[in-house]
């Protein structure tokens, strides 16, 4: 199961000129991005573009800043038909389920800022 970000992150998708797929900043971790051919994909190299950068950061003893003020928790109930097909999404794609909602919900996010 794929490690969960303490940081918040954006998922925006890539235009045909930037190469398409998905990209994925951590707005708390200067620099820290990735990107993937899909959102799953570009969540999941992120959480190791996050572990680089935070074990980069400690390797030269650089400050380490402290995650954004939301606390990037809430508990949200679904239908049983949803939890199982998100479950076997996330189950098909090798990461966890709140990773996926939360790729979802990042995907959803990005769409909307591109048109407002």
């Amino acid at each position: 199961m794929a490690e969960t970000s303490k940081y918040s992150f954006e998922v925006r998708p890539l235009s045909d000129e930037d190469g398409k797929g998905y990209l994925v900043t951590f707005p708390d971790l200067p620099g820290c991005m990735s990107d993937g051919e899909t959102i799953e994909e570009a969540v999941a190299n992120a959480m190791d573009a996050e572990h680089s950068w935070l074990e980069t950061a400690r390797e030269f003893g650089d400050a380490i800043p402290e995650p954004g003020q939301y606390s990037g928790k809430w508990v949200q109930r679904v239908p049983k038909s949803i939890h199982a097909r998100l479950a076997a999404r996330s189950a098909a794609e090798g990461v966890s389920i709140n990773a996926m909602v939360a790729a979802f919900i990042a995907e959803g996010l990005g769409k909307h800022n591109k048109r407002g």
